[in-house]
């Protein structure tokens, strides 16, 4: 038999969603592309969803995630703080480690 694991992994805070895999790949978006509305784009979301979902994320958070810059010769645009790449690396870090345990523990299905 082939065995497989299905896991996801969240992040919350006082009971709400702080981070999960699709929050994380709106962050990074952000961080390639410097603006919400290019990353919402990039993903597939509407702005309002991407807005949403990166608004919960700075509420849940303890410290600003991401700085808006007004519009004008060169437009607005949206950047990660340094504690929002590290909120990135630490769940990053913290879902490899889970898939690499969750891996190891099917390894025991297979001398069953």
């Amino acid at each position: 038999m082939n065995y497989s694991i299905k896991s996801r992994i969240w992040i919350e805070s006082n009971g709400h969603v702080l981070l999960g895999e699709g929050r994380v790949q709106l962050l990074k978006a952000i961080e390639q592309t410097g603006s919400l509305s290019k990353a919402s784009k990039t993903l597939n979301l509407s702005y309002k969803k991407a807005w949403h979902l990166l608004d919960s994320i700075n509420q849940s958070a303890k410290n600003p995630v991401t700085i808006n810059t007004t519009g004008g010769k060169d437009g607005g645009g949206t950047i990660l703080t340094n504690y929002g790449k590290t909120l990135i690396r630490v769940f990053d870090d913290i879902n490899q480690n889970c898939w690499e345990f969750l891996d190891s523990e099917l390894e025991k299905m297979k001398n069953l």
